[in-house]
């Protein structure tokens, strides 16, 4: 009975110290959680849409680590680190007994696994691993600075013809068309812009891109507020060919994981997923009707989906091996007619009708209504006027593009005579039967224009909705407006908003072609690291013939573990006057000789060995090898 006090005593003690070993060390507790490597991809995926400096709901963004911890309007602290108990988060994002959760709102509530590491984290002390280099530098209090204009992936003209929207580098910017200015920096989480796409009753945005290799990105805009409405994640990877439905409540998209979704636009609740694609999914389009959504991709196929029951129909190209050669880029479907025109790697865009009519027959093509105009290299965008009369396609080859208008002047789908035709195997049509289908084609198309764009491919194309105009875009960063009949360049766009060219930069520099900016260095190592070694790629070098030559690659190690690739930022000598490199690393033989390639930066130094011969040697030229 003496014993009985201290007894209770050490045992209230027991249990403070359990207590408090709770709240520092939840249960299951193992090896330390990483931030950036296992928490930040749970608030990516479930919280940043909702919780960004484009759309901070609750006054409380989660991409500022800073601002992660503070918390929002509640007033009370997020995450207090050692204490997760006391943080206002847990409480948001810890089920009831009904496993309802008020965070995320209006999804699932975060499984016991993910919940039980955000709580280690905390325990642990809440520290930001995260590596310099791989911090968000952007938001609309901190817009991109441009040193040169960037590659353009997508344009789009809004159904007014007011505005023009370009993917911009993290940004979209919309253009006022009467000044062609930019009235607007749309930025959110998106690092790689792919695809921008006006709603069809203009009032929202649809943006696709993401974080490469890290997370896909679908962002809807309020055009009129220039405000982020939805921000939703996808996949783990940049997404690609936003299409609008008809009615402007759903949004399509392509993903690098062979897939084809669809979400809602108001709520990004996910209401279609096909699987049927066996290589990336790079371009979607609505039917007239909006029942269906016709998809092409990498693996040379145009597939139909019904929305409604997300089963995968059919294959509107034929099945036939070597019917399509090389993949498929875009796709637009016409605003009136059931058919869709396509563009891919054969450099020939094509008109399918979406719906089969005839038996699938070994051989047939009986979606294939007609070639339009050739181009040169690879076909990176189709679109088809408002009023369906017009298309144009844009295309790549060598760093040069070239854009084409044609007529499309059908009024109606094909004419039962001609979708009989079509529905015969290619090779078993009577000459006739040839001749009708190009009549056909004859009665329709003719091609309006082509114009060639010496110093830059063309990736993205808009038509403006009085036809009159075609913006152009790609590797240079340049919009380019093309008059559609005569294909005269009308007016020329540098892609950089006021102010937001870096110092470093000339404004001489940004009309140079892609291939010419290797004269522009403007990479630096991230702020606040330091280089400790440098490691070359390849360890040695030896050039048999004047034709010869390598491309280093240099990587830098910091101090914060990173091992980013430094070969545009390093300064190269020789030790003897036997060859010539170039800023990006590129080394050339100069003349016979031996010695030692230097590579420095930021006080470290690697050096690789080089060997000349056979300079002097008059080369035997091979005319499959070297000329053709």
């Amino acid at each position: 009975m003496i014993r009985t006090p201290l007894v209770l005593g050490l045992l209230g003690c027991l249990l403070v110290t359990a207590a408090s070993a709770e709240d520092k060390q939840p249960a299951g507790s193992g090896d330390a959680v990483s931030f950036y490597q296992q928490i930040r991809p749970i608030f990516q995926a479930n919280c940043h849409g909702c919780h960004q400096p484009a759309k901070a709901r609750g006054d409380y963004s989660m991409t500022d680590f800073a601002k992660l911890l503070a918390g929002g309007e509640s007033g009370s602290k997020a995450i207090v680190p050692g204490r997760p108990n006391e943080s206002y988060l847990i409480e948001l994002i810890t089920p009831d007994k009904d496993g309802k959760a008020q965070m995320p709102e209006g999804k699932p509530a975060l499984n016991v696994v993910e919940i039980d590491l955000i709580k280690r984290w905390i325990a642990a002390g809440a520290k930001d691993d995260t590596p310099a280099g791989a911090k968000q530098r952007y938001d609309a209090a901190h817009p991109p600075i441009y040193s040169r204009p960037s590659p353009i992936a997508s344009l789009d003209y809004s159904p007014d013809g007011k505005l023009l929207a370009v993917a911009g580098f993290h940004e979209v910017l919309l253009f006022d068309t009467d000044k062609y200015e930019v009235a607007a920096r749309l930025i959110g989480i998106s690092e790689r812009i792919e695809s921008v796409r006006f709603s069809p009753d203009g009032k929202k945005l649809a943006v696709a891109g993401g974080l490469p290799g890290r997370q896909g990105e679908i962002q809807v805009w309020d055009v009129a507020a220039r405000k982020l409405t939805l921000s939703t994640a996808s996949t783990f990877d940049t997404i690609y060919g936003a299409s609008w439905s008809p009615d402007s409540k759903l949004i399509a998209f392509g993903c690098s994981d062979n897939s084809v979704r669809a979400i809602k636009a108001d709520t990004g609740e996910q209401v279609l997923f096909q699987g049927a694609h066996t290589d990336w999914v790079r371009d979607t389009a609505f039917s007239v009707d909006g029942s269906h959504l016709v998809s092409v991709g990498r693996d040379m196929s145009v597939k139909l989906t019904e929305v409604a029951t997300q089963r995968f129909v059919d294959n509107v190209t034929s099945i036939t091996p070597g019917a399509l050669k090389g993949g498929i880029q875009a796709i637009v479907c016409h605003p009136k007619i059931d058919q869709v025109i396509v563009g891919g790697s054969d450099g020939m865009p094509k008109v399918y009708r979406i719906y089969r009519e005839a038996k699938r027959v070994i051989g047939d093509d009986a979606g294939h209504l007609m070639d339009l105009f050739p181009l040169s290299g690879r076909v990176f965008s189709v679109r088809v006027s408002a009023d369906g009369k017009r298309i144009a396609a844009g295309s790549s080859l060598d760093g040069a593009g070239e854009v084409m208008v044609c007529t499309f002047n059908y009024d109606s789908d094909a004419p039962a005579d001609i979708k009989a035709i079509m529905g015969k195997v290619p090779g078993t049509r009577s000459q006739a039967e040839k001749d009708a289908l190009t009549a056909y084609k004859d009665k329709g198309t003719q091609l309006v224009s082509k114009t060639t764009i010496k110093d830059s491919p063309v990736y993205a194309l808009a038509i403006h909705p009085l036809n009159k105009l075609v913006a152009a875009a790609g590797g240079d960063g340049q919009v380019r407006l093309v008059d559609a009949d005569s294909g005269k360049i009308v007016k020329q766009l540098t892609v950089v908003p006021k102010g937001a060219l870096a110092p470093a930069a000339k404004p001489s520099d940004l009309g140079l072609p892609v291939r010419s900016v290797d004269t522009v260095q403007t990479e630096q190592l991230p702020k606040g690291t330091k280089l400790v070694a440098i490691d070359v790629q390849p360890k040695n070098i030896e050039f048999r013939g004047p034709f010869d030559y390598a491309q280093l690659l240099v990587t830098g190690k910091l101090d914060s573990g990173e091992t980013p690739d430094i070969t545009r930022m390093v300064k190269l000598t020789a030790s003897v006057d036997a060859v010539r490199f170039a800023p990006t690393g590129l080394v050339q033989p100069k003349q016979d000789g031996e010695g030692t390639l230097t590579v420095t930066l930021a006080g470290q130094t690697a050096s690789i060995p080089f060997k000349v011969t056979g300079q002097k040697v008059l080369s035997k030229v091979d005319f499959v090898h070297d000329v053709n």
